[in-house]
């Protein structure tokens, strides 16, 4: 689906003006795209070639690189015409305001489309969140997740002895289960009467 008026991997998305989130329903952000474009709103839904494989055939298709996602600049002056737009639940924000996406973010994922390289989804990680390790020898293995000079790591606790065990892992083989228990966070806290 090409959609002239929405930026997509192959155009820029700087300039001037704010960009902002809006959060779609789930599959509906191309058309929340168009619509808005139609609308005469700058927006930008990048997008990744994935190739889906069916009994009878292989086709490639394109899929949002944030999916329930769609940037729009500025037009927050007509937020009512882009709430109201079918699809978009809401604008994304911070602190009760439209929460501002940094343009270097933007370009960078600008970057990353463009390089032609491949690019798929990837759930966002944290240090300190409980991860499962879904391929290899340790697969099925659960602990914390830590970084120490740009390596991942494994960390597996023995509460009972107070004792922990960690081991590099790749970041693409773990997916999250959950934040970091609160019994870790609960002896890491002092609590002075």
């Amino acid at each position: 689906m090409q959609i002239a008026a929405v930026k997509t991997e192959n155009q820029s998305v700087s300039g001037g003006g704010s960009w902002h989130a809006l959060f779609t329903r789930h599959q509906h952000e191309k058309a929340v795209a168009l619509a808005l474009s139609n609308k005469n709103h700058e927006v930008y839904l990048p997008v990744y070639r994935s190739v889906r494989q069916w009994q009878d055939r292989a086709k490639e298709i394109s899929l949002p690189l944030f999916p329930c996602y769609v940037f729009i600049r500025g037009g927050l002056d007509r937020q009512l015409e882009i709430v109201t737009t079918p699809g978009v639940l809401y604008v994304v924000a911070w602190g009760g305001r439209p929460a501002v996406v940094p343009q270097t973010q933007l370009d960078s994922v600008r970057r990353i489309i463009d390089s032609r390289l491949t690019v798929e989804t990837h759930p966002y990680l944290q240090c300190g969140d409980r991860v499962r390790v879904k391929t290899g020898p340790l697969v099925g293995l659960e602990g914390i997740l830590t970084r120490t000079k740009g390596v991942a790591r494994l960390v597996v606790t023995m509460e009972l002895l107070g004792r922990s065990a960690a081991v590099e892992i790749d970041i693409l083989n773990v997916e999250r289960i959950g934040p970091m228990p609160a019994f870790a966070l609960a002896g890491r806290i002092s609590i002075s009467a």
